[in-house]
């Protein structure tokens, strides 16, 4: 992010009105390289290449706020691969990490890893520290340090279903699970801030806290994802949960949470009044549907609906519900802007 950006950030979440509203997006591989023209896995295995589609996104469009920026990232793989996952990776797909847990009882062996040393998190690392120089010319700065969710790398380790069958069937194991997974994170965050000292924002991605109820996410999400978001003194707290997000919005303010990207399926209104107004909101047009599908029209119309739907637009960036997918044009991002500004 730019200087500029990052003011502008904090003026939203300080509550302040900005004219016009500001706009924002999470980049990350589901989008860029098709965009880019370039095919997944060069992305993921040449720094220059991922650096050339941060740099080209950055500059076609100056006035959105790219979240988090420079993304160093290698899909879902980048925390589960510390923990020993295979990962697999298809020229032109997402990867995907392999479950190692098959019994609920091989928690009990798991052991915490070192973000400095176990899997692709010193790659994430390397490769900002090879590129820094280059993203500070660009007028940019790397602002945040980013880890998956506790549920989120928990299901990967053991699969979704299972994980949100051993809450009810064997909870000792399933927080014995969380605590390694959730020192990890805490680990892993504060090492990416170590490494980068302009680093004054966190963003935790963790869509499984959507499939909980109520009981169930007092118990098992709001503990952990508390310790993750208070464990480091930084400006920006940032959350991504684009599965249901009516449980957990009300208890953000209390994880600590001050930016949220929610589900298309939840208004602007809505997601105000439960979290009180006390936390800045990152939405809301749908992203396959309208963004990646739409036509320039279509997105136009959609981003005015947001927009009249709120009578208050203080502590609201404007973006779509979830991170953006693959397909978006750039005729549809124009689009966007224009129905805002």
């Amino acid at each position: 992010m730019t200087p500029e950006q990052w003011d502008r950030l904090l003026t939203v979440i300080n509550g302040e009105v900005v004219e016009p509203t500001p706009v924002g997006f999470i980049i990350d591989s589901p989008w860029l390289p098709g965009w880019a023209g370039m095919s997944i896995i060069d992305y993921f295995s040449s720094e220059q290449m991922w650096f050339e589609a941060n740099l080209k996104a950055v500059r076609r469009f100056p006035d959105i706020m790219f979240l988090p920026g420079f993304w160093s990232e290698f899909g879902m793989c980048t925390e589960p691969s510390a923990f020993g996952s295979k990962c697999s990776w298809p020229e032109n797909e997402l990867p995907h990490a392999d479950k190692i847990i098959t019994d609920i009882a091989q928690v009990n062996d798991l052991a915490r890893p070192n973000p400095k040393t176990d899997g692709l998190p010193p790659f994430v690392l390397n490769r900002l520290k090879h590129y820094q120089a280059q993203i500070e010319e660009a007028g940019h700065a790397i602002k945040f340090a980013v880890s998956r969710g506790p549920l989120n790398v928990a299901t990967f380790l053991m699969g979704s279903t299972e994980f949100l069958m051993a809450i009810r069937t064997d909870t000792d194991e399933t927080h014995k699970l969380l605590e390694i997974v959730t020192d990890f994170i805490i680990d892993w965050l504060g090492l990416q801030a170590e490494t980068f000292p302009s680093i004054d924002g966190i963003l935790v991605l963790d869509d499984i806290v959507g499939f909980l109820g109520e009981d169930d996410f007092k118990e098992v999400a709001l503990p952990y994802l508390t310790r993750i978001f208070q464990s480091l003194d930084v400006t920006v707290k940032f959350f991504h949960n684009d599965a249901a997000g009516l449980v957990c919005a009300p208890y953000l303010p209390q994880i600590g949470v001050n930016l949220f990207n929610f589900s298309f399926l939840h208004t602007l209104t809505e997601m105000k009044e439960l979290t009180a107004n006390a936390v800045t909101l990152l939405g809301n047009i749908p992203p396959r549907d309208v963004l990646a599908a739409g036509t320039p029209e279509q997105v136009r119309k959609s981003v005015k609906a947001a927009l009249d739907s709120v009578a208050d637009r203080s502590r609201i960036i404007l973006s779509c519900g979830g991170g953006m997918p693959p397909g978006v044009s750039t005729e549809n991002i124009e689009a966007f802007l224009s129905a805002v500004g």
